[in-house]
């Protein structure tokens, strides 16, 4: 019975595990450099310091009803030839501004951000996000 118990409890660890994998999405993320203000979603920030913060793109944007939301963006590999291995791992960031039709990448990061996730000199790279 015991052994029955285990593989049940593997069992469900394992469905588990993969229904937190299935809501991530791909994407990319570039970075921009402060001044991070005036913004699309706060507009000129007078006092006090900002979260790690990005720009969404029209894939999430919304109509405007990002702002505010926070993503867990995942550094999955390299989108440019310059380095081979950028990755450092993951970071929440919240949505503060709006990255217009050209944006080069799904979340434009604050270069804090960035820098969690990757080497910056990597520019742009594949990420997976999930709303959080």
């Amino acid at each position: 019975m015991e052994a029955r118990m285990r593989v049940l409890m593997i069992i469900i660890g394992m469905v588990a595990s993969l229904a937190s994998v299935a809501y991530a999405i791909p994407g990319t993320a570039t970075f921009y450099t402060p001044p991070y203000s005036p913004n699309a979603c706060i507009g000129v920030r007078v006092n006090g310091t900002l979260p790690l913060i990005a720009a969404a793109s029209n894939v999430i944007w919304d109509n405007g009803a990002a702002c505010g939301r926070n993503y867990r963006v995942t550094c999955t590999g390299t989108n440019s030839e310059g380095i081979a291995q950028p990755c450092r791992g993951s970071v929440v960031v919240q949505i503060i501004d709006y990255c217009p039709p050209g944006c080069r990448a799904t979340f434009d990061l604050s270069q804090e951000a960035f820098a969690l996730i990757a080497d910056p000199n990597a520019g742009k790279v594949n990420i997976d996000y999930e709303q959080v």
